[in-house]
């Protein structure tokens, strides 16, 4: 096997608590070529000094300060300061498993590039996974061991954030960490969908991710849902909306106006459909509310359903079933 560097960046604000477990867990890689590209992002607790320590014994942690303000700067910066063929992330916070370099750097060896090296994840916390994570992982770690992350992208990030790797050079044609878009693992997600990065399977529990009360992602105004899908829908008209078609919104909940109403602002044409009997014939901004029976009306439509009730969700899909509209093509789940 060849030997080639790895470049590990991490972002780290305030997370002093975690850190050294964090390092170890890096620095007990069976793959021991690796830099580990360190941003301090302006800390206010002990974070700064724990990881200095650890740079004086370990010249391979190279600790540098953010120049900005936020992840996405700081995530700039390290990737700027490394030199590996490969690129990977991981949290300030979370613990890698001992092959996990080794493992995702094999993967991407054998498939060669325009592929992205993935894991399972377990997610941890001293209090308790709550049902909603759980189900993420369920979830996530369902679509990575088939490889088929990009079938449910619109859905929620398909990428765990701290568990990929992909050659350096691939990693420059999805524009690295240049957009200054929130939240910034979704956005990378969507850009290694936009640039055909092939996820390969896998089937072993590579990463530990830690969940607390204060984790960024539970806290920042960044990573509220309306940012979340107002992102998808961006990114749904750039590679999925086919203009040619009908395009209906499926559902008048809170997230189906959020979408109708970013719609009327691009000002793109589409049909509101529902099958709530209390809203059907109504008008909201201005939109007529139709039974979904409407799709049969319509010719060659696309759909976007916002419907989140996993009950309704199967319901829909069978429905889907029935008019031969396939995933991705036909119909995209946004929740």
């Amino acid at each position: 096997m060849q030997n080639p560097l790895i470049s590990i960046l991490i972002p780290f604000k305030n997370t002093e608590q975690f850190l050294p477990e964090c390092l170890d867990s890096i620095r007990d890689q069976s793959y021991e070529h690796w830099e580990l590209i360190i941003v301090n992002d302006h800390s206010t607790d002990s974070s700064f000094n724990i990881v200095s320590a650890y740079a004086e014994k370990d010249k391979r942690i190279k600790l540098f300060t953010n120049l900005g303000q936020g992840i996405i700067n700081a995530l700039q910066l390290a990737f700027i300061e490394s030199k590996g063929d490969y690129i990977t992330r991981m949290d300030s916070d979370d613990i890698m498993h001992p092959e996990k370099l080794h493992t995702m750097l094999y993967d991407l060896i054998s498939h060669g590039k325009k592929h992205i090296a993935l894991g399972l994840v377990s997610y941890f916390s001293k209090d308790g996974i709550g049902d909603g994570f759980a189900k993420y992982e369920s979830w996530l770690n369902g679509l990575t061991q088939q490889g088929q992350n990009y079938t449910e992208i619109y859905k929620e990030c398909v990428i765990p954030s701290p568990c990929w790797m992909i050659h350096r050079d691939d990693f420059i044609t999805c524009e690295a960490f240049t957009p200054n878009r929130y939240p910034e693992d979704y956005d990378l997600a969507f850009r290694f969908y936009q640039n055909k990065m092939t996820c390969i399977p896998s089937h072993t529990i590579l990463h530990y991710w830690r969940d607390y009360s204060s984790r960024t992602s539970r806290t920042h105004e960044h990573y509220a849902e309306n940012h979340f899908l107002e992102l998808k829908l961006n990114y749904f008209l750039k590679l999925n909306y086919n203009a040619s078609r009908p395009l209906t919104v499926w559902g008048a909940g809170q997230k189906g106006k959020k979408v109708a109403r970013l719609l009327k602002a691009k000002q793109v044409s589409f049909y509101w459909i529902c099958d709530n009997p209390k809203k059907i014939g109504k008008h909201i901004y201005d939109e007529l509310l139709l039974s979904f029976e409407y799709l049969k009306v319509l010719e060659n439509p696309q759909s976007i359903v916002t419907v989140a009730n996993p009950d309704a969700q199967v319901e829909i899909k069978a429905y889907f079933k029935t008019q031969d509209m396939k995933a991705m093509t036909d119909y995209f789940f946004f929740c």
